[in-house]
């Protein structure tokens, strides 16, 4: 499963997560740092990749355009990133549940399980 962080997430779990979340990369690996969230979901849509992002942004798009591509959307504020690998890791085999639902768009998560 390949996720695409966006730029209001660290680089850095790329690296943390990749045990799990294997070839997942981040707007800055891709060029798309400062990029609109047009050319970001055309570029998700392109290389199979769920948006994993704190933007509410992506999660409103998801609503009016469903998917391809997945949203993952982190309603957790100002968390660090040791929080958001702690959530992505907690929440692994919910993503994979998500990642199989052919209807489902969007997966809200939050720093306890019920967000």
């Amino acid at each position: 499963m390949m996720l695409l962080f966006d730029e209001n997430l660290s680089y850095r779990l790329v690296v943390a997560l990749s045990d799990i979340y294997p070839h997942s990369v981040h707007v800055r690996d891709v060029g798309l740092v400062g990029a609109t969230d047009e050319a970001v979901w055309d570029y998700a849509i392109r290389h199979h990749l769920v948006i994993t992002s704190k933007d509410i942004d992506f999660y409103q798009r998801s609503i009016l355009r469903g998917a391809p591509p997945k949203i993952i959307w982190l309603q957790i504020g100002n968390a660090s990133t040791t929080q958001v690998i702690i959530v992505l890791r907690r929440e692994f085999s919910h993503i994979q549940r998500f990642l199989k639902d052919a209807e489902a768009a969007f997966l809200r998560l939050g720093l306890d399980s019920d967000a």
